[in-house]
């Protein structure tokens, strides 16, 4: 039985963690929202399940369900090799995909400031104050701890041991997303992050990612988005 996907289908969002990792798998999945009358379907499942999920993305595998991001992938990646086997890793893994949850709340809350039910009309001086410290120390910082974490690993190449997790899948997509909405900052970033440059253009390459990225499968970034390109926010 197919993984089912419960996310929105017109944006990459919080979802494409998710995609990417049962992409890198090979994981048979349907992406049910993006199927005729798949948006209803994922209203009515989260109205009706035991433990409903507060918001999606959301997997269901069988008669579980698994919400929240971090958890979904904790969820594969101990089924499909992209997280240890030892409890050590598999935490180690997870907290580093938490940051990222962070870092990707933050780059959303550039562009919804002060409240995300507004438009970003309604917020454009708030924006650009946010924006301004996210560029000139946000991003530094977040990058910073990925280039260190990439260098100290001994193995080499990833963040957490010798073969690639979910948490290398993540951060590919933060890169991917951060070079689209902020593309001058992010560059300029990254070239004292070599290491998280190198990770980003590995994984890529990647048989399954590329294939992947170059399909329809792939939704474009887009202002609807947790990436938003609004030129007056990259300074």
């Amino acid at each position: 039985m197919p993984y089912e996907l419960y996310y929105w289908p017109t944006i990459q969002g919080r979802g494409e963690f998710v995609r990417l990792a049962l992409e890198e798998a090979g994981a048979d999945y349907v992406d049910v929202a993006r199927q005729p009358k798949g948006t209803a379907a994922m209203a009515r499942l989260m109205g009706s399940a035991e433990r409903p999920p507060f918001a999606p993305p959301f997997l269901k595998d069988g008669e579980t369900i698994v919400g929240q991001t971090a958890a979904i992938l904790l969820y594969l990646g101990a089924r499909h090799g992209l997280a240890p086997k030892d409890p050590e890793g598999g935490l180690w893994t997870h907290q580093i995909q938490l940051t990222i949850g962070d870092f990707v709340t933050e780059a959303h809350d550039t562009h919804h400031p002060v409240g995300a039910d507004l438009y970003y009309e309604d917020q454009k001086e708030e924006a650009l104050r946010r924006s301004e410290e996210f560029r000139g120390s946000r991003i530094p910082k977040f990058l910073n701890w990925f280039e260190t974490i990439l260098t100290r690993n001994p193995e080499g190449g990833h963040l957490v041991g010798r073969a690639l997790t979910y948490a290398d899948l993540s951060l590919f997509q933060v890169i991917e997303g951060l070079t689209y909405a902020f593309p001058k900052a992010t560059r300029r970033t990254l070239k004292g992050a070599p290491h998280v440059a190198a990770l980003h253009d590995a994984v890529a390459e990647r048989p399954r990612i590329k294939a992947y990225l170059a399909s329809p499968r792939r939704i474009p970034f887009n202002e609807e988005g947790i990436f938003r390109r609004y030129p007056e926010l990259d300074g």
